[in-house]
């Protein structure tokens, strides 16, 4: 496979760098941004479409693996882009619900708070640390360097996969509780 893109390793850093931070920046300030707004519907309706998005995403995430594994470039290709279009489009809709909907405590009790908050935890720190590892394995896709790429891929994609996995995880065990 031919190069998509030209080399320029500074240039790629740096957009890959500051779309990571604007992004992470973003996320964090949410929790600042809720606004009261009747939207004539039930905001959660956003979380309902983040858990089926990252349902997709891992359905997407498995079925790349199995097609590189399988000489299936073309394929693998195809498949990654589709998970990164909709990994955005997940990203918007997150936005979206936390700014309309807020943040939502969980009700559970015992063993499976525990377990709530071990998922939830995990989950957040990585989903905060995978966005450049996606971007630099991509990159290094696009330029060709496939060594590289696949050197990348073997740490992004199984933490990519767990974040994916477990936002719909997260999503079953706090949905009982919007309201």
């Amino acid at each position: 496979m031919e190069a998509v893109l030209q080399k320029n390793d500074k240039k790629a850093a740096l957009l890959i760098w500051t779309f990571s931070i604007i992004v992470f920046g973003a996320v964090v300030a949410l929790g600042a941004f809720r606004q009261k707004i009747e939207v004539g519907f039930d905001t959660h309706v956003f979380a309902r479409i983040n858990a089926i998005i990252n349902s997709i995403v891992s359905v997407l995430l498995v079925a790349a693996l199995l097609a590189i594994k399988g000489g299936k470039q073309q394929l693998h290709k195809r498949l990654m882009l589709s998970a990164m279009v909709l990994s955005v489009l997940f990203l918007l809709s997150y936005i979206a619900h936390h700014i309309l909907a807020g943040e939502t405590k969980f009700g559970g009790e015992g063993a499976i708070r525990t377990i709530y908050f071990l998922i939830l935890s995990t989950h957040i720190f990585l989903a905060a640390v995978i966005l450049p590892f996606i971007l630099f394995t991509a990159y290094r896709a696009l330029v060709a360097e496939f060594p590289q790429h696949k050197n990348l891929a073997r740490i992004t994609w199984p933490i990519w996969l767990y974040v994916s996995v477990t936002g719909v995880v997260v999503y079953f065990l706090i949905s009982p509780y919007y309201h």
